[in-house]
């Protein structure tokens, strides 16, 4: 097995993982009910399940070839328009929440974070979770195909 089959197999395990504990909290805490600190909780996970995303959909391309892309805007870009990722619009508004959790906080822009990750992000993060393991699985095959 070549390093960079390891490599994205490794990045995507550890995306599913960091995924589901995004996933618990959306899916068993109505938003309403969230504190602060809660808040604070969600967009971390957030912020670590998207970068193990694009860094899965990053290692993923340089496994299928694209050897020179780097970053996470080519990267997403390429991957929507070999069709990997559908909603564009929601991975462009991910990456923007993730600059601005970084770099910037008020409770209002945590706020519409939050309120992004409940309407968007967790379903844009799923539907890549669920598209790559159908294509590990055999049931999809453009993915894989050399």
């Amino acid at each position: 097995m070549h390093q960079d089959d390891i490599r994205w197999e490794q990045r995507f395990s550890n995306f599913r993982k960091a995924l589901a504990k995004l996933e618990e909290v959306v899916n068993h805490k109505p938003i309403e009910t969230l504190s602060d600190l809660e808040k604070e909780g969600l967009i971390q996970r957030f912020e670590y399940s998207y970068e193990l995303a694009w860094k899965t959909l990053q290692d993923l391309l340089r496994f299928k070839g694209y050897i020179n892309l780097s970053g996470p805007n080519p990267v997403i870009g390429q991957a929507f328009q070999d069709g990997i990722i559908e909603d564009g619009e929601a991975w462009k508004r991910m990456k923007k929440s993730r600059d601005l959790s970084t770099h910037t906080y008020d409770q209002e822009t945590a706020d519409g974070i939050v309120q992004y990750i409940y309407d968007d992000f967790l379903k844009a993060l799923k539907a890549l979770e669920k598209r790559i393991s159908e294509e590990r699985s055999g049931k999809q095959t453009d993915l894989f195909r050399e």
